[in-house]
């Protein structure tokens, strides 16, 4: 059974979801890969329906697409941003106005060190939010402070909220208006599937009529 994970990260001494412990390297290969597939066999095909039909309405009505997250998902977040912004890309179609709010590093380090890093997205999506806009969040436990504080602010300005989750989604899951959820507790795999579902929603986009 999945338990929630209340503390956001994976500090030193936290081994939650690491594996069984002391296999050799080939043995954890596949242990991993199978708790991988697992979420692949039982993978929200409905959300990401969901979730790529909210970007092809941003995209037809001009809106703009944000997405954020915390360490591993800060990465995802940028990665996801440039690949619904390039390599969606079709030749004389309309272009999906896609940005990650973890790319404007002294944008982030202002609020931090002004308001906290509670405030690090919200701070800056009171710069950019408008109503009919897509906020898409990523986090493992889905009770990182700032991204509750980002969902929040999202819904009182009309944006459409999607969440990217792990463990038992936290406190996010039951904020957004699509969840994107991968019932895992291993932080490896929770962030390769958010990872995979980006790249699914980008190849889809490009390869429409």
């Amino acid at each position: 059974m999945i338990k929630e994970k209340k503390t956001p990260g994976l500090a030193s001494t936290n081994m939650t979801g690491t594996g069984p412990g002391g296999l050799s390297a080939r043995k954890f290969a596949q242990w991993y890969r199978d708790q991988e597939l697992r979420q692949w066999e039982v993978l929200d095909l409905k959300a990401i329906d969901k979730i790529a039909q909210a970007i092809e309405k941003a995209e037809k009505t001009g809106r703009q697409v944000f997405v954020m997250g915390n360490g591993g998902s800060a990465a995802t977040a940028s990665h996801i941003a440039t690949d619904w912004c390039k390599t969606a890309e079709r030749k004389g179609k309309r272009l999906i106005r896609c940005m990650s709010l973890n790319d404007n590093v002294p944008f982030m380090t202002a609020i931090a060190n002004d308001l906290g890093y509670d405030e690090v997205f919200v701070r800056q999506m009171e710069n950019y939010v408008q109503r009919g806009d897509v906020v898409v969040i990523i986090s493992g436990s889905g009770n990182s402070p700032n991204v509750i504080k980002a969902a929040e602010f999202a819904k009182s300005k009309g944006a459409v909220t999607i969440g990217m989750t792990g463990f038992t989604g936290g406190k996010l899951r039951k904020l957004v208006d699509i969840c994107l959820h991968i019932d895992s507790d291993q932080y490896g795999v929770i962030e390769d599937l958010h990872m995979a579902v980006g790249s699914i929603i980008a190849f889809y986009l490009k390869q429409r009529k």
